[in-house]
């Protein structure tokens, strides 16, 4: 079975953005070299601070929509209910492949 994952990203103004994908380290490297334009692109939204694993396509579809539905102070709370410290969790992810990873990437997205 093919897992997704539900994540919210930030930025050092804590602007949150919640989104759903089915590979996460991927999106999150798409996130913070601002590889898609549009709000995360503008708000320089790069750091994850909470993700959910899921088991279909249609519970994270759901439950992205349930956490964007959600007032600020709801989401701020499941936040720190795993991360009260709102530290990157994604941090240790692209610090040595960094330069072959961004090729890599290119080449699978068609982009070179």
């Amino acid at each position: 079975m093919k897992q997704y994952f539900v994540y919210i990203m930030t930025n050092r103004s804590r602007t949150l953005y919640t989104g759903v994908t089915n590979n996460l380290e991927r999106r999150v490297y798409e996130h913070k070299h601002k590889m898609v334009k549009g709000f995360t692109e503008k708000y320089n939204i790069t750091q994850l601070v909470y993700y959910e694993t899921m088991g279909g396509i249609r519970a994270a579809i759901a439950r992205e929509k349930q956490i964007k539905g959600w007032l600020r102070m709801k989401k701020v709370a499941l936040i720190e209910s795993l991360n009260p410290e709102w530290k990157d969790l994604s941090a240790e992810w692209f610090k040595e492949e960094d330069s072959s990873r961004s090729l890599s990437l290119r080449c699978t997205q068609g982009k070179l």
